[in-house]
């Protein structure tokens, strides 16, 4: 993170730097009206090649509708791109006055309105638009975001503050050569955040995540680890594997629960400990009646062997003992 906020500082310290460099004496702006068509594809060129001579103060892209910047390049200062295009666009640089640059691992996200703004001295700015477009009409966000909540291949639930790591897996047994992991938050558009490439002896990864940290494995399965859980965390996650049998798409929703609202996890604890603790009361009870049974079982037994009227002997009644001391008594006399 403190990589990226780095990354931030220098690239807002860039721009301002050379918006007080931009008033460039000895020209007026040109803006070149025409509007080049671009076919995405992967590695496309924008070409914004200036036609002028003299020398190059800087290049700035900016990308509709929000017209934000996304790359800027200065000769003294180096190339600056923010965030979503770091390490996926290029300047080219095949003459002094050229600011074309190429952007790779393009998806949809990718389709829009450039804007390339050339500063020289001494003549000052030229420009050129350039539109980037699908031969294939991608679908529209709510079909799409609709759809993903459908067919979504798994269902994660992640609590807020916590860690959840979302998995995919191609489940190719063949090669595959690249995995793209895009997020799409409720609301809003897909957004590359990591990209898994096979190369010559392993694997090579870009992280493009600023909320997480993307992980390759050698089979190119791909997964994202999220600490301390946001509600921008959850949405659809979807990666993308292009392989020797043609492109897979695995798919995984994460719901993020709003804090202190209800939470399936939490209410699945309670009753795992309520069921616990009811198991063990229970145990205890029959416990506790076993052992008083047995225990007033033995004083039964004890009882039985000490009191003669409780013994094995079979018991003689009064009257037949009377009647058998008179009989004795009446032998006696006899002899």
């Amino acid at each position: 993170m403190d990589a990226v906020q780095k990354e931030r500082w220098y690239f807002m310290a860039l721009l301002l730097l050379l918006s007080l460099q931009g008033a460039c004496p000895g020209g007026g702006g040109v803006q070149n009206k025409e509007t080049v068509t671009v076919h995405l594809q992967e590695g496309m060129l924008l070409d914004c090649s200036c036609p002028w001579d003299g020398n190059l103060t800087m290049v700035s892209w900016t990308k509709d509708p929000d017209s934000n910047s996304i790359a800027v390049f200065h000769p003294e200062y180096g190339v600056a791109t923010t965030y979503h295009y770091r390490n996926r666009i290029e300047f080219l640089r095949t003459t002094p006055m050229d600011g074309s640059i190429t952007l790779r691992n393009v998806t949809h996200q990718d389709i829009g309105v450039y804007r390339c703004s050339v500063q020289t001295f001494p003549q000052g700015t030229w420009a050129r638009i350039i539109q980037v477009e699908d031969l294939d009409e991608p679908p529209s966000e709510e079909e799409d975001a609709s759809a993903a909540l459908v067919d979504a291949d798994a269902h994660l639930t992640a609590e807020p503050g916590g860690n959840v790591t979302v998995g995919c897996g191609h489940g190719h047994n063949g090669t595959v050569l690249q995995a793209v992991v895009e997020h799409m938050a409720p609301g809003h558009p897909w957004v590359i955040i990591g990209i898994c490439k096979r190369v010559e002896g392993g694997t090579l990864s870009e992280d493009y995540s600023e909320r997480g940290q993307i992980g390759c494995e050698d089979g190119l399965d791909v997964s994202l680890h999220l600490t301390a859980v946001a509600p921008e965390d959850g949405g659809l996650y979807r990666c993308s594997f292009s392989t020797d049998a043609g492109l897979r798409t695995s798919t995984v929703m994460v719901t993020v629960p709003p804090a202190g609202g209800f939470s399936l996890s939490l209410y699945m604890k309670f009753v795992y400990l309520g069921t616990a603790i009811a198991g063990l009361v229970l145990l205890t009870v029959l416990l506790i009646v076993l052992i008083r049974t047995r225990k007033k079982s033995r004083t039964e037994e004890v009882r039985d062997k000490l009191h003669p009227s409780h013994t094995s002997q079979p018991r003689v009644s009064p009257q037949r003992w009377r009647r058998w001391w008179a009989r004795e008594l009446t032998c006696t006399q006899v002899y």
